[in-house]
């Protein structure tokens, strides 16, 4: 399977890690770390030398609560990044936004990828995209950020996900971006209770059911989220090793992108994920005594 971000060919017969930058000053995790431009680019250089195959950079912040940012500010924090690393890397650069006008500017900046939490459903964003010949990745999110985390309901999170994410696929395809140019992502932690969460975990192989979306590969994108605050516990700076578990376990179940902060240790539990894979693993009853 490949992924055509513009000239490039992603090759996914094997899972890739999407590294993370966010130029945000208040991204959940890491707002404010790298909002200098070079700052940021040896940050990117870091995690593509740990073993990312693509970076995503992203000028605003989708954490609940968060505020919204203006097209021109955006713009100013993505552009001088996205082409100060596209001179340094010939990998994908993706970008993190919904705004058609800030992925029209970074594609011209050299961004070949746009990872878009709406799946392009904000004015003019199917139309930017079909524009271009960047790949895209299209997500679930139920509600906005600033309040999809208040009170998330679903009859069959699921079906649900599985649904929109067909709907989405009809409408690119029907507006000329074709199928060798997207990508799948359920929105992990977007508009959904930790049940939701798990739910979707255990069911990924469901979301490419015959129909539209078969054969697409699905991103999945857990990192340091707040599922493991629920789930174990644990702040945001210790939540590598749970993030690690999902990783695994999607791996197993076929995801192709798996989209972290943590680089070098998502790349080694995908080797061993993919190991297991290749050796023909699969979840099994255990013995009775």
């Amino acid at each position: 399977m490949q992924l055509r971000c513009g000239s490039q060919r992603l090759d996914l017969s094997s899972p890739r890690v999407m590294g993370i930058l966010n130029v945000t000053p208040d991204s959940f995790s890491d707002g404010g770390k790298f909002i200098d431009v070079s700052r940021a680019v040896e940050h990117a250089l870091r995690m593509i030398e740990q073993g990312a195959a693509i970076i995503d950079v992203g000028g605003e912040s989708t954490r609940p609560g968060a505020a919204d940012v203006s097209e021109q500010e955006e713009i100013r924090r993505v552009v001088p990044v996205i082409e100060a690393l596209a001179a340094r890397t010939s990998i994908p650069i993706s970008i993190d936004t919904s705004k058609a006008a800030v992925m029209s500017a970074a594609v011209a900046a050299g961004a070949t990828l746009i990872n878009d939490v709406r799946a392009l459903r904000e004015p003019g964003a199917l139309d930017a995209v079909a524009r271009t010949d960047a790949a895209v990745c299209l997500m679930h999110m139920q509600g906005q950020p600033r309040t999809m985390q208040h009170e998330p309901r679903y009859d069959d999170v699921v079906g649900e996900v599985t649904a929109f994410l067909e709907q989405r696929v009809e409408a690119c395809l029907a507006a000329g971006i074709g199928r060798e140019r997207l990508v799948l992502d359920p929105g992990i932690g977007f508009g959904k209770r930790l049940e939701h969460n798990l739910d979707l975990l255990a069911h990924l192989t469901q979301l490419g059911r015959p129909g539209p979306n078969a054969g697409l590969p699905l991103l999945v994108g857990v990192s340091r989220k707040s599922m493991f605050q629920t789930l174990l516990g644990r702040p945001v700076e210790q939540r590598l090793a749970g993030g690690l578990a999902v990783a695994t376990a999607a791996v197993l179940a076929g995801a192709a992108i798996l989209r972290v902060h943590d680089v070098a240790e998502t790349v080694d539990a995908v080797k061993v994920a993919q190991a297991l894979r290749a050796a023909g693993y699969s979840a099994r009853a255990p013995i009775e005594n």
